[in-house]
């Protein structure tokens, strides 16, 4: 493995408490794998895959001008006495010729319209905000956990750790059941508790907001990772709101933090196949499902990063929805690693030595999520930069690909420290994009992300924002950060988002939204009562 891959950190163990050692203090090593620099390894095929993705969606409207330049060319050579002579004197024209013409252009341009995919369009969602007795600081985390008699000192010390550098604020929200002693949360009534509350409220929210009855709705996409009962979680929501009996509704389980944008792929294929008219993506996570009561360090990771969170979207492909929606979808970009053995472990439900249930995190995460996202981006790449943009970073790939030898081993630095020409020509995303939201898994995450796409704070202040009020809420989190942008009253007509989000298998997916017109502060968010004080509070 290269050494610009790793990253060193020296940890102080405390005094040695042993012999021969008694008494003398001793540190340790600790090393690290950094995100890789996808940018400067690009692969060649995911460059091709997402031009063939333009092009083949763009080569019928590359043929118009074609004809349009040959039939002027042709119609230019004409003086207009020569053009109106062999339009009325040497043509002959009778009624069942021009029928015909007419029948076929109507015919031809029938069929056009409808073999193109109607545009999706997102309507509103909403996000829900748990009661205010569910906040949990970080001090009263440690101090609950402790009190539940579930940890020992040491992994009490290590999920600490975690959390002061988690980049996750004091208000966060967590199931109270997690902290009972010497209780197991992990039952399924506790679980259909957690996950009937959260879906509920956004649910009864979204509904409200849009002015839609849930008769109304013809798909429905529910994602939740963990907490998979049966009947599933689809079937409590339509046996809530007595939904119709011709329903397409979906469940998926397992999928990880990247499955709210695998659910608006899925709704956005159910709705151009099926003409439902409405659907309704449902992205949430049990916590008290992710809680590992364990000492592997790796399974108690996620006990300090996840939180509690829904959101609910509702998506419609009706072309009078257009005055009402607030966003379209643009693209859809899937990368999924599951083929790598590294990849497919990465994030992995299984039981610790005492055989207690816990989500794994391998320390190979930031390596193969930083491949996975090296893939997806320069899939959507084409379908997005400017056209400079695209020249100057394909110009650079194709470079290295010819010369791997010119570029494997970068010049040194110039005389006055410049190391911009030494460095491959990073796509500026900024160009594609007004606004990210970026999956807030962490701090850690998002610093390597920063770094590595070339981003300011102010791109990634929505997500940083989410992290540091609501934590990491899995699928949803891209929503809270929506939330957010809304909120702070900075998304304009005409603005792109981009939805940024990984997940267990390995998967990395990104969706393009394009708001459809000036999007108003919304009335009721979850922010409203805090969005005044970021991004300085992050600060605090």
């Amino acid at each position: 493995m290269a050494r610009e891959e790793l990253s060193t950190e020296i940890v102080n163990r405390g005094v040695e408490p042993s012999v021969p050692d008694a008494g003398s203090p001793t540190f340790s090593v600790r090393v690290r794998r950094r995100l890789p620099d996808f940018l400067q390894s690009v692969n060649l095929k995911y460059v091709r895959l997402g031009y063939h993705y333009l092009l083949s969606h763009g080569v019928y409207l590359a043929t118009i001008p074609v004809i349009v330049l040959v039939c002027g060319a042709e119609v230019g050579s004409l003086s207009r006495d020569e053009l109106w002579r062999k339009v009325w004197d040497e043509a002959t024209y009778d009624l069942a010729t021009v029928l015909a013409f007419l029948a076929v252009l109507a015919f031809t341009i029938s069929v056009y319209i409808m073999s193109r995919p109607r545009p999706i369009y997102l309507i509103d969602f909403a996000t829900y905000k748990p009661a205010d007795e569910l906040k949990v600081s970080k001090a009263e985390f440690i101090d609950l956990a402790r009190k539940s008699g579930k940890f020992d000192e040491e992994s009490l010390a290590f999920q600490s750790r975690l959390l002061a550098k988690s980049g996750i604020g004091d208000e966060s929200y967590m199931p109270r059941c997690v902290f009972q002693p010497d209780a197991n949360c992990a039952t399924m009534k506790e679980g259909r508790a957690e996950a009937s509350a959260a879906m509920f409220a956004a649910l009864d929210e979204l509904f409200d907001k849009c002015r839609v009855r849930p008769k109304d709705v013809g798909v429905l996409v529910v994602n939740c990772s963990l907490f998979n009962p049966t009947p599933s979680l689809s079937a409590m929501i339509v046996n809530h709101y007595k939904m119709r009996g011709n329903i397409l509704s979906y469940n998926l389980g397992g999928m990880g933090c990247s499955a709210g944008v695998i659910s608006i792929d899925l709704a956005r294929d159910m709705l151009q196949a099926s003409g439902a008219g409405l659907a309704v993506v449902v992205s949430t996570e049990a916590v008290s499902f992710t809680w590992y009561a364990g000492k592997r360090r790796s399974m108690l990771i996620p006990n300090a990063f996840f939180r509690a969170g829904a959101a609910a979207v509702l998506l419609s492909n009706r072309r009078r929805d257009f005055r009402r929606a607030k966003y379209q979808l643009e693209h859809v970009v899937r990368t999924h690693k599951g083929a790598d053995d590294r990849a497919f472990r990465s994030v992995y439900q299984e039981e610790d030595e005492q055989r207690i249930k816990g989500l794994s995190i391998s320390r190979d995460l930031v390596e193969v999520g930083g491949h996975a996202l090296k893939t997806n981006i320069t899939t959507l790449g084409p379908l997005v930069l400017p056209f400079s943009e695209q020249l100057l970073f394909f110009a650079g790939v194709l470079f290295r690909h010819l010369y791997p030898s010119k570029t494997s081993t970068p010049p040194p630095p110039a005389a006055n420290g410049d190391t911009s020409a030494a460095a491959p020509y990073i796509p500026d995303f900024k160009r594609a994009f007004e606004h990210f939201c970026m999956h807030a898994a962490s701090r850690d995450v998002l610093e390597h992300l920063q770094r590595n796409l070339g981003l300011r704070d102010a791109d990634l202040e929505a997500s940083r924002a989410a992290l540091h009020r609501f934590g990491n809420t899995s699928s949803s989190s891209i929503w809270y950060e929506l939330a957010y942008l809304e909120a702070k009253g900075r998304v304009r007509r005409g603005d792109r988002v981009w939805q940024l989000a990984f997940g267990s298998g390995f998967k990395y997916n990104s969706a393009v939204w394009r708001a459809v017109g000036r999007v108003r502060r919304p009335s009721r968010s979850p922010w409203l009562d805090c969005i005044d004080q970021y991004p300085a509070r992050m600060d605090a």
